[in-house]
């Protein structure tokens, strides 16, 4: 997942047994194994694991889902959703993956073409 030709080489973790309530912004990738109420923005790319589960938006290059996402996902190039994944809400992507067992309960919109996230508003 991590891109090793990232200019900025970070990486974040929101581990198993976090609650994070608030909006998260980084130019690295991130992987979320904890709880997220709010949006999280990645200019790279994201993984919801197993244990992860967020409240809100993410918009990413590319997204893994093994857990579960009540929201809204925009991966600009690719979305993955891994067997046991649960997705409740609106899909944004260039490509999608969805693996048998997957539930997705919600629309979908895609095009060949790397995804354009929609303008946030800035608080």
């Amino acid at each position: 997942m991590a891109d090793k030709n990232q200019a900025t080489g970070t990486f974040s973790v929101i581990a198993n047994n976090t609650i994070i309530t608030g909006n998260i912004r980084t130019e690295g990738s991130i992987r979320v194994d904890g709880k997220i109420v709010g949006n999280v923005v990645t200019q790279a790319d994201a993984a919801i694991g197993m244990n992860g589960l967020i409240e809100g938006s993410v918009d990413a290059r590319n997204i893994t889902l093994a857990g579960k996402v009540m929201g809204t996902l925009t991966a600009s190039q690719k979305l993955v959703l891994e067997g046991k994944s649960v997705m409740k809400g609106d899909i944004r992507t260039a490509r999608l993956i969805v693996d048998e067992g997957a539930v997705f309960d919600g629309r979908s919109s895609m095009t060949g073409n790397p995804v354009t996230p929609p303008a946030r508003e800035s608080r």
